[in-house]
């Protein structure tokens, strides 16, 4: 019985520890922040030295082929799938701060910061002009 207890608690601090590590790295689904539905996947990786953030899935089948219409210059009238909406993040504490998120939807850009909430397998996405912020919570795919 000690050593079932032994194993239990060896698997649950390897879990904890792995959620943890994987920081917020890797593939999240993005909820609406105002109509509580998953759009897209949107990956989340490091390129040189910064963080960004591109939709590698749109969940939505009529939206699947949609163009960013609402975009300017290069990204104008290109797909939305593959389309990097977070740009030039760096880690600040807890938070990944200094860089920008698009709203290809809308066709507005905002400073963005990402935090990983107490839940390791949901992220704190805010977008914010000046004072002004909205918040989303996107959650982890495993």
């Amino acid at each position: 019985m000690l050593m079932l207890k032994r194993v239990t608690l060896l698997c649950c601090c390897f879990v904890c520890f792995n959620a943890f590590s994987q920081g917020i790295f890797g593939t999240w689904k993005t909820i609406d922040d105002e109509t509580n539905e998953a759009k897209s996947i949107v990956e989340i990786y490091e390129e040189n030295g910064k963080t960004f953030g591109k939709i590698v899935e749109i969940l939505n089948p009529e939206k699947k082929d949609a163009l960013c219409t609402k975009c300017e210059g290069s990204d104008k009238d290109k797909p939305v799938l593959g389309f990097v909406l977070i740009k030039n993040m760096s880690p600040d504490g807890k938070y990944y701060k200094g860089g920008t998120i698009f709203d290809p939807e809308k066709g507005k850009k905002y400073d963005c910061r990402l935090m990983l909430t107490d839940n390791p397998d949901v992220l704190q996405v805010r977008g914010y002009i000046a004072f002004f912020y909205a918040t989303q919570y996107w959650q982890r795919v495993n």
